[in-house]
This record gives structure tokens, sequence and C-alpha cells, in this order.
């Protein structure tokens, strides 16, 4: 049976339709009102950039909130914290007379995210401590403890990053184009990199789908997954030139491209992702059929605190330097990011491509609301009716599924009410059929034998 219909299809991506008609609108009033292009490379490409921490902190945050609905409020601060550590190590200060090479500082870097994240599973998993208390611990002392290495470091409370020429140093791993060109001369090879994603996105969908058949799976009409397709592959096509016009594919889109594609397959292809999935949404019952629920929360924040190494090392080198403002709301960005994109607050539900959306639309309100000049307690104000909205929608929806649901066992049941109440009648009818039958036949005068001889 195919239930296919355009309704559900809508009612599944109103946070999609949301950002084109979001992106759309703060284009048409930044061009109107401040004379600004939202469709430059430049803007288009800064975009991206500056919600790279979003898309790679959402996905480690998708993982915790899988199972059930926990959250960390520490990775802002650790992202201070680290790069600080970073900075620290990378340049002769007050502290360290001798800057240690790149590689050993991505060690460090790695080796204090791993190590956090493992005492903090421990804590949450094996020790029970609530995460939203063990994490807001973290919260207040890496925060201090970033600040004060800043502070002893530095006079201005910031380290800037150094830059080797013929060495590997951090700018060479985080920032800068690929394959590099002149801004407005169309970068082939990103163009070749764009072109090839939309073929994959193509082949994939149509795979899947024949897959689907072939397996007896319900599947999308044909028509729809070759719209959907294009429709991808539209969006991928659009980023690529305008990287390409703008001087090259930015090298932290691969590391975004590059999270997002492995945390999409745990999530969608592995058991280790329904392991997750399952924990959210039913502990007792994933308990009872055989998943270890505390080392799921464990490799969930293990891998929270690896991920935030990654985003902190981005941010720093974004920015040129480590200051003790970095990673301020960046815990509350991939919360909303998550919310916004439809993975449940409750857990057991949600997907990374969701989870993207979700940051691209907040993406597009702050930048948009920034170009045409709105204050930024504005922002955060619309930011919050967004983060709202997406909740009641998430919770209405699912009554809406609850309630339909109990109708139709109504409906079965009144059903069989009746046949139950009309098998009995039927059953007396045909009792009083048979008594009036035997009476009739009682009452039939029998002649008698006798008297018929002596009248003859």
């Amino acid at each position: 049976m195919n239930t296919f219909s355009m309704k559900n299809v809508l009612k599944k991506n109103v946070m999609t339709i949301a950002l084109f008609a979001s992106y759309f609108l703060f284009a048409v009033l930044a061009l109107v009102l401040k004379n600004t292009d939202m469709f430059d490379p430049s803007i288009v490409t800064s975009l991206i950039e500056q919600n790279a921490y979003v898309y790679i902190l959402g996905s480690g945050m998708l993982m915790c909130m899988l199972t059930g609905g926990n959250i960390d409020l520490s990775v802002g601060s650790v992202v201070c914290f680290i790069g600080a550590v970073v900075g620290l190590f990378s340049l002769e200060n007050k502290i360290i007379k001798m800057p240690l090479s790149t590689p050993m500082v991505l060690l460090i870097a790695i080796g204090i995210g791993v190590a956090y994240g493992a005492i903090l599973g421990f804590l949450i998993a094996y020790v029970r401590i609530p995460p939203w208390i063990a994490t807001l611990a973290g919260y207040l002392a890496f925060r201090g403890l970033g600040t004060q290495i800043l502070t002893t470091a530095s006079d201005t409370s910031a380290i800037s990053l150094p830059k080797f020429d013929g060495q590997l140093d951090l700018f060479d791993i985080f920032a800068g184009r690929l394959f590099e060109t002149d801004w407005g001369v169309l970068n082939i090879p990103c163009v070749a990199i764009g072109v090839l994603g939309a073929a994959v996105v193509v082949f994939i969908s149509l795979y899947s789908r024949s897959s689907k058949i072939k397996k007896g799976y319900k599947a999308d009409p044909e028509w729809f997954v070759i719209l959907k397709s294009c429709l991808i592959s539209a969006v991928i096509l659009f980023f690529t030139i305008k990287f390409a016009l703008d001087g090259g594919m930015p090298v932290v889109v691969l590391w975004i491209l590059a999270v997002l594609i492995i945390y999409g397959i745990i999530t969608e292809k592995t058991t280790i992702g329904r392991h997750f999935m399952t924990v959210g949404g039913n502990a007792e019952a994933s308990r009872l059929s055989g998943i270890n629920n505390k080392r799921v929360m464990f490799f969930a924040y293990l891998n929270m605190a690896v991920l935030t190494v990654i985003a902190a090392l981005i941010v720093t080198v974004r920015t040129g330097a480590a200051n003790s403002f970095a990673g301020q709301e960046y815990e509350l960005d991939a919360i909303a990011a998550c919310i916004v994109g439809g993975v449940s607050a409750y857990g057991g539900a949600g997907t990374i491509v969701g989870m993207v959306i979700g940051a691209t639309l907040i993406g597009v309100i702050n930048q948009g609301m920034f170009l045409i000049g709105v204050d930024q307690n504005w922002i955060k104000i619309v930011k919050g009716l967004v983060l709202l909205a997406a909740v009641v929608f998430e919770i209405l929806s699912k009554q809406g599924k609850k309630a339909k649901k109990e109708v139709k066992p109504k409906k079965v049941n009144a059903e069989a009410e009746g046949e139950a109440e009309a098998e009995p009648a039927a059953e007396e009818a045909s009792a009083l059929e048979e008594t009036v039958v035997s009476e009739g036949t009682e009452a039939a005068p029998v002649p008698d034998a006798g008297l018929a001889t002596n009248e003859t």
C-alpha cells in the first residue's frame, strides 16, 4: 500500500521550507534596506565558515540528545580552554619559553579532550551524576581555567597564533582554500567537487529507492525521488559555485563534510547508531535486549569532547588568536540547532540532516538580521522564539500522531462490539422462531383412529 502524500512531505520538511523562505526574505530586505547582496560569494562563504563550529558541535550534541534528551553545557568553555592551551604551547610567552611543534600541540589538545570526555562519561554513565550537573561543573571550571591561562601568559588576555613559512602550522590544517585562486575567478577543482557531489547524491537516492523496492519495502514515487535529488544537487552546486568564485573550496568545509558524512553513516546505517536511538527511546527495553546503556552514555560524552576539540581548533585558527571570550553560548547554539532541526528533546529520534538544516536556519537568521542592522538583543529574541516554535511543533506533531493511533482502535472496537451484540440477537430470533414452529405443530388436531372406525 502506497502511503505517499504531498501533505506528509510538507509536514516533514517544515524547517527546510522555513530555511529557504528565511534566506530569500533576508536577501530581499538586505538588498532594499542596505543595498547588500546576500548571494555575494563572500557572504555565502562566511555563512558556512562562521557556523562551522555549530555543525561540528551539533553532531556531538545530537549523539548526546539521542540517549534521552541529554545535553553538554560545557562545550563553549572547553572551546575557550583548548584555544588557550593551543595558544600557550604554540608561541613563546610568560609561561612557555620553548614553543612546541604543531603536531605536538595537536596531540596535547586531543589528549586533553579524550581525558576530559572519559572522565565526564564515567561520571555520567557509571557514577550516575545527572548530565546537566556534571557538564555545568565543566562549564564553570574550564571557563575559569582558560581565562586564567590567558591572563597569566599575556598582558592582553589573548595569544596570537604564529604562522610558519615553509613549515606545517595550524593555518595550513584548518584554514585557507583548496587550490586557491583569485577572487572572482571560477575555481575549476571546486566546481568539479560540486558536480561529483551532486552526481553521488542522485545515484544514492535512486539506488536506495531501487533497493527498497527489491526488498518489498515502501518507497517514494520515482518522480519525487528525482525531484528531491535535483533540488539537493542544485543546493550543492549553488554553494560550490559561490565557493569557486570566492577563491576556492574552504578547508573548513572539508572538515564539516567529513564530520557530517561520518556521523550521518553512524546514525543511519550502523548498529551503534541504532543503540543510541534505542537507549533514548526506551532505556529499560534496550537494557533487556542486551544493549549496554552505560557504555552508550559513556561514548556519547567521550565523542562530544573530541568533537569539541576539533571545533575549538577551527574557531581559534579562524580568529587567529586564543582569547577568553571564545566559545560563549556555543553550547546553546548547538542545542538550538538540534532542536530546530527536529531532534527530539526527549531522545530516541533525530538525524544529522535535520541538525544541519537547523544550524543553517539559525545561521541565516544571525547573518540576515545583522546585515539589515538589527540589534543583537533582538537577534537573540528571534532565535529564542524560533527555538520555542520548534519545540511546540514537535509536541503538537506527537500529540496528533498519538490521537490518530487511538482513534483507529476505537473504531475497530466499536465494530467488534456491534458484531458481538448482533450475534446474541440473531441467536434469540432463531430460538423464538423454533419455539413458534414447535407450538404450532403441537396445536394442530390429530385424528383419532378409533372414532373414525366407529363412524365408518
